[in-house]
């Protein structure tokens, strides 16, 4: 039995859909790990260097990916630098929900009417509903803070965080720790407004990790990446105040200063 063959329009459509597709994959590739280079992109994504080097100008002309300015140490050869690609403001305005114009209307008309102080309650509120939710996941995945880390990104990328996680430090020093970044922020647009957001999912993450994590940049203060520090050296005893009885601290002191801790190649400091 032959399968009739679809029309050209048909198959143009399906081409063009296929090509869409793809772009869409490059662009949530940049989010959640840029900034990364071509190459990088294409052993992620299973692309040729052409294929990803087209979506890669195709979304730069839409303003959607920028280039990021290397580091001094990233070097290819004695020549330029490669290129790496960060999502632009552009970007996660694009990725943004329709409604964030509605919900920064109303927080704003929320603010007049009732202060600053019931948006931070509205902040603190949204949070918890997602902390109840975590909280299980967290629990379920054991005591091995690398393995509650896990569970975490796995839980923040499902809700449309983008996240990712990396080991930083030398093993044993005071900031060894975990770095957990968020390319994409589902209110971050609002959160431009209402840092209150922010510092409401901050508080979250630490009650969920049973440790003092610190936030070093966001996409609100406009860095291309959130990044939070997770501390894991020193452990503490269990059920000491803010920690979970019964399940082994991270570390219940963090570092107290930003430039202390390692800086985090996806990001630049937002404060």
């Amino acid at each position: 039995m032959f399968i009739e063959s679809a029309p050209p329009a048909d198959c143009e459509q399906v081409s063009q859909h296929l090509e869409q597709r793809t772009r869409e994959r490059v662009l949530e590739a940049v989010s959640e790990h840029g900034p990364l280079t071509a190459a990088e992109l294409g052993r992620r994504l299973g692309l040729t260097p052409a294929a990803v080097r087209r979506h890669l100008d195709a979304l730069a002309e839409q303003s959607v990916v920028e280039e990021h300015d290397p580091s001094s140490t990233a070097s290819r050869g004695r020549g330029r630098p490669a290129r790496s690609w960060v999502v632009s403001g552009v970007g996660h305005r694009a990725l943004a929900d329709d409604y964030d114009e509605l919900a920064a209307q109303t927080l704003r008309f929320l603010a007049a009417q009732a202060g600053p102080a019931a948006v931070e309650a509205f902040a603190r509120e949204r949070v918890a509903g997602l902390e109840t939710r975590y909280a299980g996941r967290l629990a379920a995945a054991g005591d091995l803070p690398h393995d509650r880390v896990d569970a975490l990104v796995a839980a923040l990328t499902e809700d449309g965080y983008a996240a990712s996680a990396r080991p930083v430090g030398d093993g044993v020093g005071p900031f060894t720790g975990i770095q957990l970044c968020q390319g994409h922020c589902p209110v971050g647009r609002v959160a431009e407004e209402f840092p209150a957001f922010c510092d409401a999912e901050t508080d979250a993450i630490s009650r969920l990790l049973g440790v003092h994590v610190q936030r070093l940049a966001t996409l609100a203060g406009g860095a291309h990446v959130c990044t939070t520090f997770i501390p894991t050296a020193s452990p503490t005893p269990t059920g000491q105040a803010g920690t979970p009885a019964g399940r082994p601290a991270l570390n219940h002191k963090g570092p107290k200063h930003q430039h202390a801790v390692p800086d985090h190649p996806h990001e630049r400091s937002s404060r």
